[in-house]
C-alpha cells in the first residue's frame, strides 16, 4: 500500500478567547501563569491519510473546522496537539487573493508567489503567459491588486495555484465567487489535475461536486469528525442532517411566532367517513377523520371517468400541536403499486400550524387523465415537518376504492398520453424505374 502523502494523527487547534482585550494584557502581565481566557478548540482529535493522486473533499457547515484543517496542511497554522505530515509541494487556494500584496501589480504577485512555492525566476517566466491568459483578467495584470474585484482576485490566485505544477493543490471555497465561466473552466482544470495524479484538497458546499469529483469525503461537524468514506455515503449523511436540522429550525421558528389566543379551529366542510381501513400507522399527533372523491359539484362520485375533473377531500383533526402540517394520499393501481400522489407541500401550499382539536379540511383538484378501466385506491396521510425530514402522524392504506371506466378509445399500456398528430410531409410516388431508363434512352427531339 503507498505511503499516504497527508497524514493527520490525533490533531486539535485551539485559540484563546479573551472576554476584553484588557485581559489578554493581565494574562501577558502575569507572565501567562494566570489565565484569563477560554480555549476555542477549532478541530478536535482528527485522524485520517490522504493518499497520492486522491481527490479528498471535505464537507461541513461554516465553522466546523474546514479551513483550519486545509491551512493546517498549508502550513499557514500548527495544531496545538498531534502531528501532521505533508510530502510535496503544495500550492494552496485558501482565501480570496491569499498572500497577495495589494499594493503589488498582478504580475509581481505571480513572481512573488510562485517563487515561495519554489519556482526560480526562469521557471516563472516560461509559465507567466500561461497564468495571464487562464486568469483572464486583461490589462489589469499590471494594476495593483487592490483595484481588483473580488472574481478577479480570486481568478488570478486560481492560475497560479495550478501552473506552479503542484504534487498537492488546496482548494477552499474560494471558487464560489468566481462567475459560471470561469467556475466551469476551473473544474475542468481540477479534472485535468486529478488525471495527471495531482492530490487535491476540495473544501466545498456543493454536494454536487463532490460526488462528482471526489474519491473520499471528511465530514466535520463542530471540529470532530462525523463521517469519513466514500463521497455518496458520506454526503448523502450530510445532506440528511441538515435537512433534519432546518426542519427542526422551522419548527422552533413557527413555536415561537406569537398566536392569537383562539379555540379550536374547525373547517367549514367536513369529511367524517372512512370507507376502507386495510392499514394504519403513525404517531397519532394528528389523524384522518375523512376522506371523500367529489365532482366539482361537491357531490361524492362512485365511477371515476377520464378526462374529468375530481376533487380529492381529506379532513384532519390535530390531538396535539402540529407545527408543520402536510397533508396528501397515493393513489394505487388494482396491482397495489404506487401510481400517483401529492402533498401539500409538494404543491407549494403551506398550511398553517395545527392546535389541539383544530379540524383542516384540504381539496385537491385533480384533472383525470384516460386510464386503462381498473379500480384505484386513495391512500391519504398527515404528516409534520418538510418533504425532506419529516414524522408521519397518520397513514391510512387504501381508504377509498373507485373504478375508472372505460375510455371511448383504446388504452394501450396504463394511460393514454395527450398527443397531437400531424402530417409533416408527403413525397410524390416515384416514377418506375423501367420509365425512367426508356427516358434516358429515347432520342432527343430536334426543334
Amino acid at each position: 500500500m503507498p505511503s499516504p502523502v497527508v497524514e493527520f494523527r490525533d490533531v486539535s487547534k485551539s485559540y484563546p478567547i479573551y472576554p476584553t482585550p484588557s485581559a489578554r494584557l493581565k494574562e501577558l502581565a502575569c507572565l501567562n501563569r494566570v489565565s484569563f481566557h477560554r480555549d476555542f478548540w477549532a478541530v478536535r482529535d482528527i485522524t485520517f491519510e490522504i493518499y497520492s493522486g486522491e481527490t479528498f473533499c471535505i464537507v461541513g457547515e461554516n465553522g466546523s473546522g474546514k479551513s483550519t484543517l486545509l491551512q493546517m496542511v498549508a502550513g499557514i497554522l500548527h495544531p496545538t496537539s498531534g502531528e501532521i505530515s505533508v510530502r510535496g509541494r503544495v500550492a494552496a487556494l485558501l482565501e480570496l487573493g491569499s498572500g497577495f500584496n495589494p499594493e503589488f501589480s498582478g504580475r509581481d504577485n505571480v513572481f512573488v508567489n510562485a517563487a515561495i512555492l519554489g519556482l526560480s525566476r526562469k521557471e516563472i517566466a516560461a509559465k507567466f503567459e500561461q497564468i495571464e491568459a487562464f486568469a483572464e483578467i486583461g490589462d489589469f495584470i499590471d494594476q495593483p491588486v487592490k483595484t481588483y474585484s473580488s472574481g478577479m482576485a480570486v481568478r488570478l490566485a486560481f492560475s497560479v495555484a495550478i501552473h506552479v505544477d503542484p504534487e498537492i493543490l488546496l482548494v477552499d471555497e474560494a471558487l464560489a465567487v468566481g462567475d459560471i465561466y470561469f467556475h466551469q473552466r476551473c473544474m475542468r482544470k481540477v479534472n485535468e489535475l486529478r488525471e495527471k495524479g495531482v492530490t487535491i484538497l476540495f473544501v466545498t458546499h456543493s454536494a454536487g461536486e463532490v460526488k462528482s469529483i471526489g474519491d473520499r469525503a471528511l465530514w466535520l461537524d463542530g471540529g470532530r469528525m462525523r463521517e469519513l468514506g466514500s463521497t455518496e455515503h458520506v454526503v448523502n449523511r450530510y445532506l440528511a442532517a441538515m435537512f433534519e436540522k432546518d426542519s427542526a429550525y422551522l419548527t422552533t421558528l413557527h413555536n415561537k411566532a406569537q398566536r392569537i389566543a383562539r379555540g379550536p379551529v374547525k373547517a367549514p366542510e367536513v369529511v367524517e367517513t372512512i370507507p376502507n381501513i386495510d392499514h394504519r400507522f403513525g404517531d397519532s399527533r394528528a389523524e384522518i377523520i375523512g376522506i371523500a372523491v367529489l365532482d366539482l359539484a361537491g357531490h361524492p362520485i362512485h365511477l371515476l371517468e377520464p378526462l374529468t375533473a375530481i376533487v380529492v377531500r381529506i379532513s384532519i383533526r390535530a390531538s396535539e400541536d402540529i407545527t408543520l402540517p402536510i397533508v396528501g394520499f397515493i393513489m394505487r393501481n388494482h396491482m397495489g403499486l404506487d401510481f400517483a400522489g401529492t402533498n401539500t407541500a409538494r404543491e407549494g401550499f403551506e398550511l398553517p400550524p395545527m392546535a389541539a382539536g383544530d379540524i383542516f379540511t384540504v381539496d385537491f383538484h385533480l384533472q383525470l387523465p384516460e386510464l386503462y378501466p381498473s379500480s384505484f385506491s386513495f391512500s391519504p396521510a398527515i404528516a409534520d415537518g418538510t418533504l425532506r425530514s419529516y414524522t408521519t402522524c397518520d397513514w391510512i392504506d387504501n381508504a377509498i376504492v373507485l373504478q375508472m371506466s372505460p375510455a371511448e378509445g383504446e388504452i394501450y399500456g396504463h394511460l393514454h398520453l395527450p398527443c397531437r398528430v400531424e402530417l409533416n410531409r408527403c413525397l410524390s410516388k416515384p416514377a418506375p424505374v423501367e420509365s425512367v431508363q426508356a427516358l434516358s434512352h429515347a432520342e432527343p427531339k430536334v426543334g
